[in-house]
């Protein structure tokens, strides 16, 4: 950049979105030119052309300006000794057309393994460059569609294992919408059993990839579809959590148990599952801010049915752990260990689960959230509430706690 700087650079080498010199300058039918790579990320999210502010069509392929490029590394090369950066010929870029015939090839060639794997690792690879791939595939129709029947058709047949990896890779890669979400899982309704499959794998990558989809899957699925889930899956996805796969594998996991727990006895199976120890110990290695809340969400939900408080009391430092997070983390993980603290109290609150909530700094916690002006409204309500519960034993603390009568609601 220094180098740029000094040698005055043209000002139309330069990109406007990054200022430094385009490699592979590419023009909008706005008629401004930009860096292929810069132009791309913006029209991801902004579908807008950046200097003009003109809309740009999401099918639109930005055109390569040859001759500028050319300028580019001849200019380039005649500054290679002052330390300017040689401009190489970009390689050729992967067009709907070639998307479109891989996916016939594969159609085409099903009845050959060879050349199924062949076609579906090319088409991996292509997804793999950029966004923009994983959108042109996406948009060639049926594309999606064979690759979630190749996965299910492959998912439990131990002599298609490479082509099942393949598919699954590959979809769990694309950004797809609800809509096609929605589409493949009722098309598929042997989906979430072949995700099953996938996570029984010893392939940890297929597994995790298994789990991606899984929690794309589970967000669009129907309550009558959610109520029937099979208890394998939340025995599966607790042993991610348990073996910690990687961390968006363990995102995903949780995603899965806070938003398949709300419904039928899905929270009996994730407590059966041992769901309620492996979120503890979650919470004891001091995950980062959005597991932590993620955790605590699950949990809270677990909390919902007597199975799972049983499971919290009787690990022995559930209840304190959780209170640890309150105040700590974020204002989510505070109102979500609330609302854990508040189930315990209200239905599982034996006399020594009282006093363990005493001794462990729960109710001093308690006391500090529901004067917090930090925390919101229904966050304070929720620990005056937990805390009034029990107000005649907590009112008499030792005399470690002087300042507790005084913090009392």
């Amino acid at each position: 950049m220094e180098e740029e700087q000094q040698m005055e650079v043209p000002c139309y080498f330069l990109c406007p979105i990054s200022l430094h010199i385009m490699r592979d300058p590419v023009t909008l039918p706005t008629g401004i030119t930009y860096d292929r790579d810069g132009i791309e990320r913006w029209l991801l999210t902004a579908g807008t052309c950046p200097l003009t502010k003109q809309p740009v069509p999401p099918d639109c392929e930005p055109t390569p300006n040859h001759t500028l490029r050319r300028l580019i590394q001849s200019w380039c090369a005649l500054h290679a000794d002052d330390g300017v950066e040689r401009v190489p010929t970009p390689k050729p870029r992967v067009d709907r057309a070639r998307v479109a015939a891989l996916v016939s090839q594969i159609v085409a060639k099903r009845s050959s393994p060879q050349e199924l794997i062949a076609a579906l690792r090319e088409l991996r690879d292509v997804a793999a460059v950029s966004e923009r791939n994983k959108k042109l595939i996406v948009a060639v129709p049926g594309a999606v569609d064979i690759l979630a029947a190749i996965f299910v058709a492959s998912a439990t047949k131990s002599e298609s294992t490479a082509a099942c990896d393949e598919a699954l890779e590959i979809i769990s890669s694309l950004q797809l919408s609800e809509q096609c979400l929605v589409r493949v899982t009722e098309m598929n309704e042997a989906l979430v059993d072949a995700l099953v499959s996938a996570l029984q794998r010893s392939n940890t990558t297929s597994r995790a990839h298994a789990v991606l989809l899984l929690e794309d899957v589970t967000a669009v699925m129907s309550q009558n579809r959610l109520v029937s889930l099979p208890e394998q899956v939340f025995r599966d996805v607790v042993q991610l959590l348990r073996e910690r796969v990687s961390k968006p594998a363990t995102k995903a996991a949780l995603h899965v148990l806070v938003s398949t727990t709300s419904w039928g006895r899905n929270r009996v199976k994730a407590v059966n599952a041992g769901a309620v120890p492996v979120l503890v110990d979650m919470l004891f290695d001091g995950p980062e801010r959005r597991a932590c809340e993620l955790a605590l969400g699950a949990l809270d939900r677990l909390c919902g049915c007597a199975e799972g408080r049983a499971e919290l009391v009787a690990h022995g430092a559930g209840v304190a752990v959780v209170g640890k997070k309150a105040l700590r983390v974020s204002d989510v993980a505070t109102d979500k260990a609330v609302r854990v603290l508040r189930s315990v109290a209200k239905h599982t609150a034996t006399a020594a689960v009282v006093q363990e909530m005493e001794q462990t700094g729960v109710v001093w916690t308690l006391c500090l959230v529901a004067q917090s002006e930090q925390c919101g409204e229904r966050t304070r309500e929720r620990a005056r509430e937990t805390l009034r519960l029990h107000a005649r034993a907590w009112r008499s603390a030792p005399c470690s706690y002087q300042h507790l009568q005084a913090m009392y609601p």
